[in-house]
């Protein structure tokens, strides 16, 4: 399956590019924003495609089966670049996606976003932003999967999680290389088809939790 991860170049983006190449059942394409990152690319099995989520990037879903959408604004910027990219974009590669009559969807997301009202104020629209790029995902008619993690952390991923609709204890974590395992077990479990859960580090291993979801 050629798969379009759109966002490669970011911490979750890059280990979504490494778990999609080691799993040997997929070829790797990295959407990128800049020619500097390449090399960066192609070193870790991708083929780089150089898009901007702020412009026409529809050349980069020729030949494409299925997408993983992970690109994010960054905590440096302001709500104009987060609704650009987290929102607009988001809404553009969806589309996109529907015009080149691609099916599959995984959409990297963020717990709240259901529920941006009650987030903090420095979180609120950022969760907004999400909130309706999944709610366009959701009434598209692609066969989507909307994931939605916890607070992120780096390290070695444990590969056991608890997933579910709705976690009632949110203060968990999960690691950026357990996320992008998920995203990538996503595109071939049928009982993640469109489904919306939310995912912490947990007890259970990745695919039996999807399996459950």
């Amino acid at each position: 399956m050629n798969v379009l991860v759109i966002g490669a170049s970011g911490k979750t983006g890059k280990l979504v590019i490494s778990s999609l190449v080691n799993s040997s059942q997929h070829f790797a394409k990295a959407m990128i924003r800049k020619a500097g990152q390449i090399d960066a690319m192609e070193e870790l099995g991708a083929k780089p495609l150089v898009g901007d989520l702020e412009e026409d990037f529809s050349y980069v879903f020729d030949e494409v089966n299925a997408v993983i959408f992970t690109a994010g604004s960054g905590s440096s910027t302001g709500p104009d670049k987060t609704t650009a990219v987290d929102e607009e974009g988001a809404i553009k590669a969806i589309d996109f996606a529907k015009e080149k009559g691609l099916d599959r969807f995984i959409m990297l997301s963020s717990m709240g976003a259901d529920t941006p009202s009650i987030a903090p104020n420095a979180t609120e629209h950022y969760l907004k932003a999400k909130g309706r790029a999944d709610q366009h995902l959701l009434e598209s008619g692609l066969n989507y999967t909307i994931v939605r993690p916890g607070a992120l952390v780096d390290g070695e991923g444990t590969g056991k999680i608890i997933a579910s609709p709705s976690i009632p204890d949110k203060s968990g974590s999960i690691t950026r290389e357990d996320v992008a395992e998920v995203l990538t077990a996503c595109l071939n479990e049928t009982e993640t088809y469109h489904k919306t859960f939310e995912i912490l580090n947990g007890d259970t291993p990745i695919d039996e939790a999807l399996k459950r979801v």
